[in-house]
């Protein structure tokens, strides 16, 4: 039972997934960052309100209903969106953009190197 588990754990796709969690973790604290000192700021700048959780609010028969939480919510969801895209996945396109210009492409893994020296060998053959 140890000798499975211990398989499972070393796996390359599980550990893989564990620092994937642990670095997505980190830098969930920046893009917040981001967004909680640079957007909501500017918005506020702009429309004079750091957020939009105090509007939309109405009682309803002793019901409080805070669309304005709603509202905010998913500002906030296209604010964090917004971010990633800009600050991180658009220069890393543009930086990988700049490699492919005028380089030769990147060396093989021996893994790749290993497959592909097999498959050479699987057209001699026929």
């Amino acid at each position: 039972m140890l000798k499975g588990f211990k398989e499972f754990i070393m796996r390359g796709n599980v550990v893989d997934l564990a620092v994937a969690v642990v670095i997505g973790a980190a830098f969930g604290s920046i893009v917040t960052a981001v967004v909680a000192n640079f957007i909501n700021p500017l918005i506020a700048a702009i429309f004079g309100k750091a957020d939009a959780s105090a509007l939309f609010f109405f009682k309803i028969n002793g019901a409080e209903f805070h669309i304005g939480n709603i509202v905010q919510a998913a500002l906030n969801f296209l604010f964090v969106a917004a971010a990633v895209y800009f600050f991180i996945v658009m220069p890393l396109n543009k930086l990988a953009e700049r490699r492919s210009r005028g380089q030769e492409p990147e060396p093989l893994t021996a893994d790749q190197a290993l497959l592909t020296e097999i498959r050479d060998l699987l057209r001699a053959r026929q």
